[in-house]
């Protein structure tokens, strides 16, 4: 067996564990040393040391022992971290106190220590496993080599990171580097930008110290009329280790964590894929849709192949069913509460504007404190590709959004003085928005400095101007003219009104229950949620969603509904138009809006003009169901660009101004057979799989056809699949068949041809009689015995009816149950 093994003599029993695991690995590969040198690619010798147990090995021989004995690097990796960890904490061992060090030299002399117990990894495997931007590879290098010490605290947290030392250990360590810069006086440090100074372990206690000047109170608000800094207790954040959980980062380098471990998320173009699918919160997107966010327009011939392997080597990395492949694309769930940091995020910023709209301004900021605190530099750092550029962008606006809600906040509490700093930093990051330079000149203003105020203001106009050629908006201009007048207004406001007496606003939550078996439509479910997700930044979205009866409009547009709540969080209103006309439909809005009955106006536009004032400021979606014009909808249309508008309706609403149009046409084959099988039993279906094509077939794909099919033959279970596709085989009598209680194909279509007029009625049945199915314009000027463009208007008449399928340029399809329908009816 080559060289001859000493005996495991060590004070460590955590390294005498991991040497002679490595020792039985090496036993049963039947390998001498000098086979597993070739096979590791480095010396028999460094190999021997790593099983010797003299001192805790570096990570890469023993990922190489591993690797070369065909054993687990998982495994191994787990043992060396307990003997890294025993090392460091064996009295005598020589670990480095971060309570003992008082200056440069020493804390120079501690990290290089920590580099020794790591078992001095190479720099770049430093810097990867750091996380992407916090470490690099040449700062490293000089830490190590002792030329310098770390410029920041969260390139002190990726050095701390990459030498494996536990999240629980890392505050000692600040708190060291902080006292040997000098950064650290017997008063606390002023406040960071986006809050308070991040807690601080003092005797086992954690505290969060404001700056001067601000102090915080027992609800968490500020008071700034303390002149000392009041440390106050705040929860430890939970160290890395404390759970065994998959964490994400998207708001500064794409990171992740499982417990205590840091995981290797790979390459740039891994990272961006990373990023594109935990930005898409669980909804597949397609490959295509991945190569074009990864590569943009031109992806290199072998993006497919690219993309594949950076999705099998993230599945490898994430927990098991994190990743999961669904219709050629693929998704991220069942991600845990508070797994992702932007989804952390995004909720703190839906707390904090209902608490806001309560009156309860010191919760709120305590809120967006703890939202901005999330940050950790700039959002997907380091990530390639035109996706993750847009994403960005998106995020950094997000973020200056939730700053200037805070500020704006600062200022209604009477923080005018505190604010001016950061305000004045933050306009010269950011010359050309508006809203921070109004919040400027109003706190020097209250400040008692008028004539900076306006100053502020001069600037502002000449920069706009010469930058833009435009004059500042107009709430900036009414500001000026409000401080040249001396506006009492202006001054410091009064107290907040506290959140026991304030007004609570009503809060609807009136979507349906989602339909349990919903099964397929990701494309269209991800375009709609895109769309109404861009509530507040843009204008108010309006998403008009239409298609033939049957098609799971409805259902679709309440999963849809469901999926965006937290974009919404003052509410969402459901109105089926279809049970009541606008001027009812109304009523019923403003009562759940919380309008008092006797309040509620009788004419119709005044309860939506009443309706327009209540949603002012209010994020609230409204899902308006089986619209029947775009005349119905503009009553139900709020003001207010953080509101969103879902519309279903059979009719294409061409007329409804700002919508965007979402068509939603049958289900794909393999859709429909998904979802007859969730319905009937993957036993049932196995069994007869010929069959259930058929029956899914003769359904026309058309999602309330299979539903109703489907639940027939569960009730049934002396029927097989194949009963029903012989009783479907009949087209006399199939529109009977596709009857389960409400579940009905044909008074769809009834519904749709009663709506039609004498002209349009006669020529649906005509081209239902067509031999073909498809129809081109001449064809179907020929059967109606009528020109070119007077056939393509009555086409287009059907299409809007939802009884016709359009199926490209002057080119349709009548579908085969709406074909059976008009088989049934009288001859024209």
């Amino acid at each position: 067996m080559g060289r001859k093994e000493n005996p495991i003599v060590s004070s460590n029993r955590e390294l005498v564990a991991l040497a002679q695991w490595l020792r039985d690995q090496r036993s049963a590969s039947g390998h001498s040393y000098a086979q597993l040198a070739v096979l590791a690619g480095c010396h028999a010798t460094t190999l021997q040391r790593a099983a010797s147990a003299r001192a805790v090995p570096s990570a890469r021989s023993v990922r190489a022992y591993a690797r070369a004995c065909g054993a687990s690097e998982k495994k191994a990796m787990e043992l060396w971290l307990r003997a890294r960890r025993r090392d460091v904490r064996t009295p005598g061992g020589g670990s480095p106190d971060p309570l003992g060090i008082d200056g440069v030299e020493a804390l120079r002399a501690g990290l290089r220590r920590l580099y020794e117990l790591a078992g001095r990894p190479p720099v770049r495997e430093m810097e990867e496993r750091a996380g992407t931007g916090r470490l690099p590879h040449s700062t490293a290098h000089r830490i190590v080599g002792g030329r310098t010490v770390p410029r920041d605290i969260h390139q002190l947290a990726g050095f701390l990171t990459a030498c494996s030392v536990a999240a629980a250990e890392h505050p000692l360590w600040i708190d060291a580097w902080r006292r040997a810069l000098g950064r650290v006086a017997p008063s606390p440090p002023a406040p960071r930008t986006a809050g308070a100074v991040g807690p601080v372990v003092r005797g086992g206690v954690a505290v969060a110290v404001a700056g001067p000047g601000v102090g915080y109170g027992p609800a968490g608000g500020v008071a700034c009329d303390r002149p000392e800094p009041v440390p106050v207790p705040v929860p430890v954040p939970e160290p890395l280790g404390a759970s065994a959980g998959l964490r994400l980062a998207l708001l500064g380098p794409v990171r992740a964590w499982r417990g205590e471990e840091v995981l290797a998320t790979g390459s740039p173009q891994q990272r961006a894929l990373l990023a594109a699918l935990l930005l898409r919160e669980g909804r597949t997107a397609t490959a295509a849709e991945l190569i074009d966010a990864l590569w943009g327009p031109e992806p290199p011939s072998q993006a497919l192949a690219a993309l594949r392997t950076y999705a099998s080597r993230l599945r490898k990395v994430l927990d098991p069913g994190v990743l999961v492949s669904e219709s050629g694309g693929y998704a991220i769930r069942g991600l845990g509460e508070g797994a992702l940091d932007l989804a952390r995020a995004q909720d703190l910023g839906a707390e904090a504007e209902k608490a806001r709209g309560t009156g309860d301004l010191a919760r709120a900021r305590a809120l967006l404190n703890e939202a901005l605190d999330l940050w950790d530099g700039e959002p997907l750092a380091g990530v390639p590709g035109p996706y993750a550029e847009t994403q960005r962008v998106r995020l950094e606006e997000w973020r200056l959004g939730l700053l200037e809600s805070r500020l704006d906040m600062d200022l209604e509490q009477g923080c005018h003085a505190e604010a001016v700093s950061e305000l004045t930093a933050l306009t010269a990051a950011h010359p050309l928005r508006e809203r921070l330079r109004e919040l400027l000149m109003l706190a020097l203003y209250r400040s008692g400095r008028q004539a900076e105020a306006l100053a502020v203001y001069a600037d502002t106009r000449r920069l706009l101007a010469e930058e833009l050629g435009v004059d500042p908006r107009s709430g900036l201009r009414e500001l000026q003219q409000r401080i040249l007048r001396a506006d009492p207004a202006l001054h410091e406001p009064g107290p907040p009104r506290p959140a026991e007496h304030a007004e609570v606003r009503v809060r609807p939550a009136q979507l349906p229950v989602c339909v349990a078996d919903f099964t397929g439509r990701t494309e269209v479910t991800a375009r709609l949620v895109g769309l109404l997700s861009a509530a507040g930044r843009t204008d108010m979205p309006v998403a008009a969603l239409w298609g033939t009866g049957g098609a799971g409009k409805s259902a679709l547009a309440v999963r849809v509904g469901q999926a965006v709540r937290r974009f919404f969080p003052d509410g969402q209103l459901y109105v089926d138009l279809r049970q009541e006309e606008p001027a009812g439909a109304l009523g019923a809005a403003l009562r759940a809006l919380g309008v008092a009955g006797r309040d509620v106006p009788d004419g119709l536009a005044e309860r939506s003009a009443l309706y327009r004032s209540v949603l002012d400021g209010r994020r609230v979606l409204v899902v308006a169901d089986h619209a029947r014009d775009a005349a119905q909808v503009r009553w139900l249309l709020p003001a207010f660009a953080g509101c969103g508008v879902l519309v279903t309706s059979r009719r294409r609403m061409l007329d409804l101004a700002g919508a965007r149009l979402v068509e939603l046409d049958a289900m794909s084959p393999q859709e429909a057979l998904a979802l007859f099988t969730r319905i009937v039993g993957e036993r049932r279906v196995t069994a007869e799989r010929e069959a259930a094509r058929y029956v899914v077939a003769a359904c026309g794909f058309l999602p309330l056809a299979v539903r109703a099919a489907a639940c027939r033959l569960a009730a049934r279970p002396a029927w097989t699949v194949t009963t029903l596709a012989g009783r479907l085989a009949d087209e006399s009598g199939r529109l009977a068949e596709l009857e389960a209680g409400d579940l009905a194909v044909r008074p769809v279509f009834e519904h749709c041809y009663t709506a039609l007029d004498g002209e349009q009625a006669r020529a649906f049945r005509l081209l239902s009689g067509s031999a073909d199915p498809f129809l081109s314009v001449p064809a179907a000027a020929g059967l109606l015995g009528c020109g070119p463009q007077r056939a393509e208007d009555t086409l287009e008449g059907l299409v809007d009816a939802g009884l016709l399928i359009p199926m490209g340029p002057a080119h349709y399809q009548v579908h085969v149950l709406a074909r059976l329908f008009a088989l049934s009816l009288p001859a024209p």
